[in-house]
């Protein structure tokens, strides 16, 4: 795996665990939505993005889907499988792909 396929993965999972915790914090105050923040490979990115919880557990229970905003797409790591209002769901390919799923805290 070359270091910029590596350096994707790392990015995208340094945002999703900012987004873990704030879904974790919107949850125990029993909201159904929150502000996350956009989970693309531009480490400087921050782009908040409004999402039901809900949405973005399905989003998490796949390793390799993210949620970014519009536009942010890199289609030499990743493609859309959903467009919504606000907001893309992505998922890595080929080796980016594998290391998210290996990067993942939940796989089992």
């Amino acid at each position: 795996m070359r270091s910029e396929e590596l350096r994707v993965a790392k990015t995208a999972y340094a945002f999703r665990d900012a987004n873990e915790r704030i879904a974790d914090s919107a949850q125990q105050i029993g909201l159904e939505e929150a502000t996350l923040v956009c989970e693309c490979a531009d480490p400087e990115c921050g782009h908040p993005i409004e999402a039901p919880l809900e949405h973005y557990e399905d989003v998490r229970s796949n390793g390799a889907r993210f949620l970014i905003a519009p536009q942010h797409e890199e289609i030499e790591h990743e493609q859309v499988v959903e467009a919504r209002p606000g907001y893309r769901i992505v998922e890595k390919m080929r080796a980016v792909g594998s290391a998210a799923r290996r990067l993942n805290p939940r796989r089992a």
